[in-house]
């Protein structure tokens, strides 16, 4: 896929120790389409190409952006990969859901590894979990597990239908197919989605929105009506909370691929992170809710006329031209990837 160029005004810089962007140099990873933050090997971040480039997860060091392992999942088809996600058993959860044919495909696949102790690389045989959904095929780009209970959830793409959040069986089978059944609707062209570390959000991406979910114990609960901000990338693919739940790391596809910070604060931050008075962290009080933007970040909807006229006016036309711009490309690489893989 060819790169859009797009200047951009100077956006405010990130918050003095915030994890800082990285770009991933590893020449083999050219469509990275899930990310997942290790909590065992700090500054360490899983992820995987999409489809046809072999059974391979990468740990990059957002250090240097270099790989520092890789691991090979023996046996492992990886037809259309998208999703990566850790669950409480320390293991990596990786979602073999996608489905460029739109519903063309009767089952898809979960792999389950442990993360290793030590990162080098390695050969490792995956728990396989087959998987299908109540309503029939369809195309899915995000899976997530929550930190608690273990349970794994698939949100499907907006296509034809409003995309839509499966929660799959209390404890995934081997022998048998699971079943995900569809608890709520979603209007979002969803690309990837993450829980928090703590489990009381969720937070659900597209390639140029993302939205951010309260999670309660009977599950998805209202959305967080504070804007996220989603910076501006080539093909917003992947999403991760950073271990300690205060930032949302932002990936994308495409060569020398950067993943891009965003602070949370107020609404947005995971409960866990809220004083015991119930004013929201971040030090611009429970009201603040915005977050702190990257570089070539979106304009927040809820700014005053006074911030949102001269520069900011024409940083938004130029994002909604770049948006235009990068839907066209995506639909035409899908439209000959899909053509490619139908002969």
């Amino acid at each position: 896929m060819s790169a859009v160029l797009l200047a951009v005004p100077a956006a405010p810089a990130v918050a003095e120790g915030a994890p800082e962007p990285f770009v991933i140099e590893d020449e083999r990873i050219t469509e990275s389409s899930g990310l997942a933050a290790s909590v065992r090997h700090p500054g360490v971040y899983w992820t995987h190409n999409d489809s046809g480039y072999g059974p391979y997860l990468y740990a990059v060091d957002s250090a240097t952006g270099r790989t520092v392992a890789t691991l090979t999942l023996q046996g492992a088809e990886m037809r259309d990969v998208e999703a990566i996600h850790f669950g409480p058993d320390g293991a990596l959860y990786v979602g073999d859901i996608g489905d460029n044919f739109d519903g063309g495909w009767d089952e898809v696949w979960i792999y389950r590894v442990p993360e290793p102790e030590m990162l080098a690389d390695a050969t490792v045989v995956p728990d396989v979990y087959r998987v299908r959904y109540d309503d029939g095929p369809r195309d899915a780009e995000s899976l997530m597990v929550h930190p608690e209970t273990g349970r794994v959830y698939i949100a499907s793409k907006k296509r034809k239908e409003p995309g839509a959040l499966y929660a799959g069986p209390e404890t995934l089978s081997t022998t048998e197919v699971n079943t995900f059944e569809r608890v709520a609707d979603i209007d979002l062209w969803m690309t990837d989605g993450a829980f928090s570390p703590d489990g009381t959000r969720l937070v659900l991406r597209g390639y140029f929105t993302a939205h951010m979910y309260r999670w309660t114990d009977e599950g998805l609960g209202e959305r967080v009506q504070r804007q996220l901000l989603v910076p501006v990338q080539p093909q917003g693919e992947s999403v991760t909370f950073t271990p300690d739940g205060r930032y949302l790391m932002y990936g994308s596809e495409g060569e020398g691929s950067e993943v891009v910070p965003v602070e949370l604060k107020g609404e947005l931050l995971p409960e866990s992170l809220h004083p015991v008075d119930g004013a929201a962290d971040g030090g611009d009080g429970a009201d603040s809710g915005g977050a702190e933007a990257p570089p070539g970040a979106g304009s927040d909807p809820e700014a005053g006329p006074e911030e949102t006229s001269g520069e900011s006016e024409t940083f938004t036309r130029l994002v909604v031209v770049f948006a235009l711009g990068t839907v066209l490309v995506v639909a035409l690489r899908r439209l000959l990837f899909s053509r490619s893989r139908s002969r």
